[in-house]
C-alpha cells in the first residue's frame, strides 16, 4: 500500500523548508536529529506532529514554510546518475500520452526514476509500468528514487536491468504483455528509431508510441521511423518552453530566466493489425512545385536556370519591399 501524502508531520516523512528569499531545504524527518544551516537549526521534533504548511523558526530567528515537495520539486532535487526529464515535459508525457489508471506502460531508458514516478503516480496500483535500464548503477538510483518518494516499493513497478529488444532482435515483442498487451509505450533513449517494430509489437491496436528526444537529427529519424513502419498513423512532434511571469501590483512582466529547450516529445497511434495508413495530403510548397515542374520537363533529370532563378529572386524581393511601404504611398 503506497503511502498517502496527507495529515501531520510523522517520522520518515518528506518535509520542504522554504525560507524567505525563495531557498529550499528538503529533508527527511527522524525523531532527535537536527536540520541545520547559516541561519541557525531547526530540530526535526519542531515539525513532527505540526500541520502541512506550518510556519517554523530556525534557532537564528528565521522563518521556514514547511510542505511536503511536490513531484516537480522532488524529481528536480533527487539523486542523479542519468540526466531526468523536468518536470514540463514529464506533465506532457503524461497528459499528451494519455496516461491513465490502470494503463500497461513499458518505459525504455529509466534513468534517475523521474519519468517512473510520473508514470506511477498516473498508472496507480491498478496498472502495470515495465522500466528498462541498461545500466545497473543507474537502475539501482531510480530503485531507490522510486521507493523513497512513494515511501516503499510500489506493486505496479517492475524494473528489468537490460535493453529493450531492438528490432533486429529475435524477441517479437519486449516482452509477454499483461492480458492482451501494453497501452503505451515511452522510449528516452539515444535511438529510439530502432525499438520502433518491438513497440508496435508490444502495442495493443489504438495504443500509443511516445519518444524523447533531444536533438532534431533525433527527432527526424524518429519520426520517419514511425512512417516508414506503416504500423502507426501520422506521427505529432512538439516542444514546450516554460516561462515564468513575475507579478507585483502593477508591475507584470515576463521572468529573465525560463526553462527553454529540454527535449522535443513525438507521439503516434498504433494501428490495427494489417490495416495500411492513408497516404498524407500535404499542400507543396511553391519551390517544390517549381522543381517537380521542371523536373518534368527535363525527363526527370533536374536542370538548374540560374537566370530564373535570379528572376524569381527578384520578383520576391520587390514583393516584399513594397508590402514595407506605409499605406497610401
Amino acid at each position: 500500500m503506497i503511502k498517502q501524502p496527507r495529515g501531520p508531520f510523522a517520522p520518515g516523512d518528506q518535509v520542504q523548508l522554504t525560507d524567505p528569499k525563495g531557498r529550499q531545504h528538503r529533508l527527511v524527518l527522524a525523531a532527535g536529529r537536527s536540520f541545520h544551516t547559516h541561519r541557525g537549526s531547526l530540530a526535526h521534533d519542531d515539525l513532527i506532529g505540526a500541520p502541512e504548511g506550518s510556519v517554523v523558526e530556525s534557532s537564528g530567528g528565521t522563518a521556514y514554510v514547511a510542505l511536503r515537495p511536490l513531484l516537480s520539486d522532488y524529481t528536480l532535487s533527487m539523486a542523479r546518475g542519468a540526466a531526468v526529464i523536468y518536470p514540463k515535459d514529464a506533465a506532457q508525457i503524461v497528459g499528451l500520452a494519455d496516461i491513465f489508471p490502470g494503463a500497461r506502460v513499458i518505459e525504455a531508458g529509466a534513468g534517475s526514476g523521474a519519468l517512473s514516478c510520473w508514470l506511477l503516480r498516473a498508472v496507480g496500483e491498478a496498472g502495470t509500468l515495465l522500466s528498462y535500464e541498461r545500466r545497473s548503477d543507474f537502475a539501482e538510483i531510480a530503485r531507490q528514487n522510486v521507493e523513497r518518494y512513494f515511501g516503499g516499493q510500489h506493486p505496479a513497478w517492475q524494473l528489468v536491468v537490460g535493453d529493450l529488444p531492438a528490432d533486429d532482435d529475435d524477441a517479437a515483442s519486449p516482452v509477454a504483455g499483461p492480458g492482451d498487451g501494453f497501452d503505451r509505450v515511452v522510449l528516452d533513449m539515444l535511438a529510439p528509431w530502432e525499438h520502433v517494430g518491438a513497440a508496435a509489437s508490444a502495442l495493443i491496436p489504438g495504443g500509443l508510441i511516445c519518444c524523447y528526444v533531444a536533438t532534431t537529427t533525433q527527432l527526424s529519424r524518429a519520426v520517419e521511423a514511425l512512417r516508414a513502419h506503416g504500423s502507426f498513423a501520422e506521427p505529432a512532434a512538439w516542444e514546450t518552453l516554460l516561462r515564468g511571469w513575475h507579478v507585483d501590483g502593477l508591475a507584470v512582466r515576463p521572468e529573465h530566466r525560463m526553462v527553454a529547450h529540454t527535449g522535443f516529445l513525438v507521439t503516434a497511434r498504433r494501428l490495427a493489425d494489417g490495416v495500411t495508413p492513408p497516404p498524407r495530403r500535404r499542400r507543396p510548397s511553391k519551390g517544390a512545385e517549381a522543381a517537380r515542374e521542371q523536373l518534368e520537363t527535363a525527363g526527370g533529370v533536374p536542370v538548374a536556370d540560374p537566370v530564373a532563378d535570379q528572376e524569381d529572386h527578384r520578383r520576391r524581393q520587390q514583393t516584399i519591399t513594397r508590402s514595407d511601404l506605409p499605406a497610401g504611398r
